[in-house]
């Protein structure tokens, strides 16, 4: 196997993609691919990409995000959550590749009373949360090598997320009503590529020769989310907090019943970090100090 690695990379327009792409410069040859250079629903196209590019690594943090669109378009979110992901798989096996994928904290039915580990029953309550459980179960299934790692309330300086909603509409609004009954960590996409590149960086530090038993003791499913946790309100208000908005909303606690949404939404989102910690050393900021660092890269 070549010393420089290359890294086959997705998405990199989307939250995550876009911050792997700047954190991976320097841990080899990055082949990065947006939408419009790979149509990531065209699954031949996908074998293409693979068979083309020859990677070692493979790093995809594209998906079907839009949770309650989801519940309408099935295909849509089974197409990039599950199927694609499974193509990825079958074709790192294929040459040999190792596979990094993103999951979710939605595998899970919430009603757990402490964070969730990684071998807890799941049992996901919406579509999107079946499509991302579906695309775990098929790169287990397909043998290759590979690391998935389940984040949750990913929010960043760019797309669509919670963070960014909430700053436009609380400089046109009085007051907010936000869910104060679903607790999670919120996790800025800063965090996850920087965490993914520590990781990455591991497995380069084995060596060409070690490289792939690095891979098939470390193979397997990690939490990857910010320390700590809070609730929807309570994360609005920190954003309040932290921002510089001349006139700053009133920030209404109300329960998930009163904002019924298409999909259901667990009550309790976290996930325990400690498998991640004890394998690879990493330890995620607090959710707070995280979002204080990406509220100054605005």
């Amino acid at each position: 196997m070549r010393d420089r690695k290359k890294i086959l990379l997705t998405g990199i327009n989307g939250q995550v993609g876009f911050e792997l792409e700047r954190s991976l410069q320097g841990l080899g040859e990055v082949v990065a691919f947006d939408r419009s250079r790979l149509n990531l629903t065209n699954l031949d196209l996908v074998r293409d990409a693979v068979r083309t590019t020859k990677p070692d690594l493979i790093v995809n943090p594209a998906a079907y995000t839009a949770v309650d669109n989801a519940e309408i378009d099935v295909a849509a979110a089974t197409r990039l959550n599950a199927e694609t992901p499974a193509v990825f798989a079958e074709e790192a096996k294929r040459i040999g590749a190792a596979l990094i994928h993103y999951s979710t904290d939605y595998v899970f039915s919430g009603e757990k009373g402490e964070p969730y580990v990684e071998d807890d029953p799941v049992n996901p309550q919406n579509v999107y949360g079946k499509s991302k459980l579906a695309g775990e179960q098929a790169i287990a299934a397909s043998g290759c090598s590979h690391l998935i790692f389940r984040t949750s309330w990913v929010y960043g300086t760019r797309g669509k997320n919670f963070m960014l909603t909430m700053l436009r509409l609380g400089a046109s609004r009085p007051e907010l009503a936000v869910v104060a009954d679903q607790i999670g960590a919120p996790t800025w996409s800063s965090t996850i590529a920087t965490m993914t590149a520590d990781v990455i960086a591991q497995a380069i530090g084995a060596g060409s020769a070690g490289w792939n038993d690095w891979w098939h003791v470390h193979s397997g499913l990690y939490h990857m989310t910010a320390s700590g946790s809070t609730s929807w309100h309570g994360f609005a208000q920190a954003i309040f907090r932290l921002s510089n908005l001349e006139s700053k909303p009133i920030v209404k606690p109300i329960p998930a019943s009163a904002y019924p949404t298409p999909a259901c939404r667990p009550t309790n989102s976290r996930l325990s970090n400690a498998k991640l910690g004890e394998r690879f050393g990493l330890y995620a900021p607090d959710w707070e100090d995280a979002l204080k660092l990406c509220m100054r890269a605005l």
